[in-house]
């Protein structure tokens, strides 16, 4: 994100450990090839019908957990003019989910108000699990949903805040209900008064549910489930609320809830458990008419304030609850480690280190609004996409990143050392986005080494207590401008689009065999030496060597026989390429690729502490990684 937007952030929070907040196993197995199609196919007479959520499922994560294919049958839309399945009997619900309806006409909007009788047709063991959205976070919702009916779990409800999300999910067979919002169907952008419209949709969601009489799981819908929760919240029979949290210090070792005394975090209102209790629908109903008095407060910090008004003592026994809000209230703080924000399991890795599994990752603590959310977690493999994602137009270029160790290992992390190293894997990073818009290929981006975190405020380059490991993987949108990288640009500004991929793309389960196996090696080398000829045929199987400095001419005639070829691998991005022929189309380059990065923030001895990353540093001599050290200073560096 801009300055602007990451100024803006940091106004929004509270301080450190209070209230931080950022915009973070088997496969089941087809019974059949008769149900996959015919379960998941789309209903062809149904309007905005796909069946990509038939491919087998890409759930993958670091710590081994692999993928399941998709269930075999999945929840009934609710308004469908079925009989409603048994609340208590989730095969019943199981077999309803992702079907789509017979019929090809509409119910009346009618038909999908949130009822009890209505929630009544989803719920098992008197758990609903509820999420909510406009038609802008349809891919996450799907994502969220298919999380679910993967583990398992079908006793779940999503709430439409825009007609177009209701009849896009009625089609596919999911359970949703019409919020009756009204919303806009575009992305409203973390901050925009339309995003803290839907936040008081959420609270208000939360005190029509209660009364109905049924424990409610609410869930943002940019986060996913890597396990099922509900035994875990079903260990704490006695909490009226259990709240997951920003904490980024590690309070406990094991699975057991946080201890409360110690989390100085923001309790997180992306995923929390509700039991229909008194105190928990007083404290729902008292959270709601505050926010519905005054427009200005975000709803999480209006949560906080109304639990923490109370806080203490601790409730008899040892499973961590705490009394909060009026005093009766019990509540619990759902474990950082597995219960993940965007920090402790995209940066921390938490859960790895303990020897955890994981049961949730929020993506909070990023830099690059929606689209750096879905990037996040397709990096991580746990986001599902369609199977023309894996299987680009004209094909994916890739490269490995040789990166020597000293600039990796020797020395301090200090910002020196972080610029060094990532201006040294920037500079490749160039390079392949221009040898990627000359073949017209959709570029594999490597995995990003950082030296320092990244934050919205001064600190020592890490967070003091946190498990953070220097050096480490760092998401994209720490140093690149994911939201830009992205959007549509006027070309005659800033030339031909360059699409991107995340770098862990290649170990995705849900990658196509034949795009995997239809692969060519590129081995540079030193030009007019002795099997260093430019031409257009593998001097071995599977591999062509290319001069180092090619130009655009030569990449074109090097590849010319090689456009069906799906993955083009390059041994090294160093010296590859010497430029565009033509200046206007290196001009357009430039325009397009000097707003792929962001900033670096923030150094603790100056104000203002950001720090920008500059794509051509190379030919500024002298250039060092400083704050701009007057206001006329302060822009990114075109």
């Amino acid at each position: 994100m801009g300055l602007k937007d990451s100024c803006q952030e940091v106004a929004s929070s509270r301080p450190l450990f209070l209230t931080i907040y950022a915009t973070v196993i088997a496969g089941i197995v087809l019974s059949s090839l008769y149900v996959f199609s015919a379960v998941f196919s789309a209903n062809k007479s149904s309007p905005d019908s796909t069946s990509w959520l038939s491919s087998p499922s890409s759930l993958s994560y670091v710590d081994s957990h692999s993928g399941q294919a998709f269930n075999s049958s999945l929840a009934t839309t609710v308004g469908a003019a079925a009989p409603a399945p048994s609340s208590q009997h989730g095969d019943a619900l199981a077999n309803s989910m992702w079907v789509p309806p017979k019929s090809s006409k509409m119910p009346s909007l009618k038909t999908f108000r949130l009822t009890k009788e209505l929630v009544e047709q989803r719920v098992k063991d008197n758990v609903i699990i509820v999420t909510f959205g406009n038609y802008a976070f349809m891919d996450f919702i799907l994502s969220w949903v298919k999380h679910l009916t993967d583990l398992n779990v079908y006793n779940l409800l999503v709430g439409a805040m825009d007609t177009k999300l209701l009849e896009a999910l009625y089609w596919k067979g999911i359970p949703v209900f019409d919020m009756g919002s009204h919303m806009s169907t575009v992305d409203v952008g973390w901050g925009s008064p339309t995003f803290h419209k839907m936040g008081r949709e959420k609270v208000i969601l939360i005190d029509a549910i209660l009364p109905f009489g049924y424990e409610l799981l609410m869930c943002d819908t940019d986060m996913v489930w890597l396990k099922n929760p509900l035994p875990y919240l079903a260990r704490y029979p006695e909490a009226d609320v259990l709240t997951s949290s920003d904490q980024v210090v590690p309070t406990v070792v094991d699975d057991r809830l946080d201890i409360w005394q110690q989390v100085g975090a923001a309790y997180n209102i992306g995923i929390f458990h509700w039991r229909p209790t008194e105190s928990a629908k007083k404290l729902a109903k008292e959270w709601k008419d505050m926010l519905l008095a005054d427009e200005k407060i975000w709803d999480q910090n209006g949560f906080n304030d109304i639990v923490r008004r109370q806080l203490g003592p601790s409730v008899d026994g040892d499973d961590g609850l705490v009394y909060a809000f009026d005093g009766s209230l019990k509540l619990g703080v759902l474990p950082a480690s597995i219960f993940c924000s965007g920090h402790t399991y995209f940066v921390q890795a938490m859960y790895q280190q303990l020897r955890l599994q994981p049961y949730a990752v929020h993506t909070t603590f990023q830099y690059a609004g929606t689209e750096g959310k879905r990037h996040r977690l397709r990096e991580a493999m746990v986001f599902y996409d369609p199977p023309e994602y894996y299987d680009a137009p004209g094909g994916f270029l890739s490269f490995k990143p040789s990166i020597p160790k000293s600039l990796l290992l020797d020395g301090d992390h200090t910002i020196d050392t972080h610029f060094t190293l990532i201006n040294y894997q920037m500079k490749q990073i160039r390079t392949a986005l221009a040898i990627s818009l000359v073949l017209n290929r959709t570029l594999i981006m490597p995995p990003l080494w950082c030296r320092l975190d990244r934050l919205w405020f001064p600190h020592p380059g890490f967070l003091e207590g946190s498990m953070t490991r220097l050096p480490f993987i760092c998401p994209l949108d720490h140093v690149f401008e994911v939201n830009v990288m992205l959007k549509e640009m006027p070309e005659d500004e800033f030339g031909p689009g360059i699409n991107i991929r995340e770098y862990s793309l290649l170990d995705n389960p849900s990658m196509p065999k034949q795009v995997k196996e239809s692969w060519l090696d590129v081995k540079l080398c030193q030009g007019g030496t002795k099997d260093c000829q430019v031409t257009n045929s593998t001097s071995s199987p599977g591999m062509i060597r290319l001069p180092k400095r090619s130009n655009e001419e030569t990449l074109k005639t090097a590849f010319s026989s090689f456009k069906d070829i799906k993955v083009i691998q390059f041994s090294s991005m160093q010296d590859a390429f010497e430029g565009f022929t033509d200046q206007k189309t290196e001009e357009r380059f430039r325009n397009r690729v000097k707003r792929y990065v962001g900033i670096w923030c923030c150094t603790v001895d100056h104000v203002p502490g950001h720090i920008y990353y500059d794509m051509y540093w190379d030919e500024k001599p002298g250039w060092k990684p400083v704050p701009p050290q007057t206001s006329a200073d302060d822009h990114p560096p075109w």
